[in-house]
C-alpha cells in the first residue's frame, strides 16, 4: 500500500509513548476493513473498540453488522451506553451483543456472514475487576474460531497486556498460534515495545 496516511503519525505517536496501541490497531483495521462489512469485537472491554469498528463499516445498505462479545456484565453495560451516546437508533440497531465468552463466536454469527476484521483486546476490563481476565484456552479456541470464519484478505488483530498473571502465558500462547499458521495464506507480524507491558 503506497502512501499510507497517518501512519507515521501513529506509529511514531505510539513509539514516543502518546499513542495507545489501540490506535495503532485502529489504523491498520481502517486500510482493510470496508463499508457493509460484518466485523467482530471479540472482547468489547468498554466499547471503544466496538464504536470504532462501526464508524468503519457503516454505510447506507444497512448490510454491515458488528458483533460485540464480552463475559462480563459490567463491559457490555458500558459498551451499550457508549453506543447509547453516539449512535443514532439505526446505527445501533446494527451492533449486535452478546454475553458469551470470545471462544464461542461460532455460535452467534451467522454462518454466511462475510467477516472481514476479527478484533481482541486481551488482559483485562480497564477499570474493572482485575481478577477476570482473558485466558489463554479460550483466547486459543476463539483465535481458531476467527481463522474459520474470516473472509480471504480479513484481518485477526491482537492487542496484549500482559502485565497480570497468566498475561505472560497467553501472550507466549497467540505468538505460538500465530508462528504456526501456513505461510501461504497467512501474513502475520508483531509490533512489540519492549520495556512496556503493551503488544500489538
Amino acid at each position: 500500500m503506497g502512501g499510507i496516511s497517518g501512519v507515521e503519525d501513529v506509529l511514531m505517536g505510539y513509539i514516543f509513548g502518546k499513542k495507545k496501541a489501540t490506535e495503532v490497531a485502529h489504523l491498520v483495521w481502517k486500510h482493510v476493513v470496508q463499508k457493509g462489512d460484518a466485523v467482530i469485537d471479540a472482547t468489547c472491554g468498554n466499547g471503544y473498540d466496538t464504536l470504532a469498528m462501526l464508524k468503519m463499516v457503516a454505510d447506507e445498505s444497512d448490510r454491515f453488522r458488528v458483533y460485540g462479545l464480552d463475559i462480563q456484565k459490567d463491559a457490555l453495560e458500558n459498551t451499550t451506553s457508549l453506543l447509547d451516546e453516539s449512535l443514532n437508533p439505526n446505527e445501533k440497531e446494527l451492533v449486535k451483543l452478546f454475553a458469551i465468552c470470545h471462544s464461542r463466536m461460532g455460535e452467534v454469527v451467522p454462518k454466511d456472514s462475510s467477516v472481514r476484521l476479527v478484533a481482541f483486546n486481551l488482559g483485562y476490563l480497564p477499570g474493572g475487576d482485575k481478577a477476570i481476565t482473558t485466558m489463554s484456552e479460550t483466547t486459543l479456541l476463539s483465535l481458531e474460531a476467527a481463522k474459520k470464519i474470516l473472509v480471504p484478505g480479513g484481518l485477526i488483530s491482537i492487542v496484549v497486556y500482559v502485565g497480570h498473571p497468566g498475561g505472560r502465558e497467553e501472550f507466549e500462547a497467540v505468538q505460538a498460534f500465530a508462528s504456526g499458521l501456513s505461510v501461504e495464506s497467512w501474513i502475520c507480524c508483531e509490533f512489540q515495545m519492549l520495556n512496556r507491558p503493551l503488544f500489538i
